[in-house]
């Protein structure tokens, strides 16, 4: 479903979605498509985010837009599991 399908359905609410599709613009995803998993309380939304598995994610449902700045920096390394 489109994020703003998903916003009208979970309003003001922290969501742990699964990205379908997105498409990038500079050093920005931008997510079109998503299947909601389920909704996350306040309370535990950091703790979700840091235990998300790849290709999911907690957003909040009050943004707008879904965008996940990427960061692009040489001295950093990351190791893909």
């Amino acid at each position: 479903m489109k994020w703003q399908e998903a916003r009208e359905l979970f309003p003001n609410q922290f969501l742990l979605v699964s990205i379908l599709d997105y498409h990038e613009e500079g050093d920005k995803k931008i997510v079109d498509e998503v299947a909601p998993i389920r909704t996350i309380s306040e309370k535990d939304a950091n703790k979700e985010f840091f235990r998300a598995k790849e290709g999911t994610i907690v957003y909040h449902t009050s943004n707008e837009e879904f965008v996940i700045y990427i960061r692009r920096d040489p001295l950093m390394k990351v190791r893909r599991i």
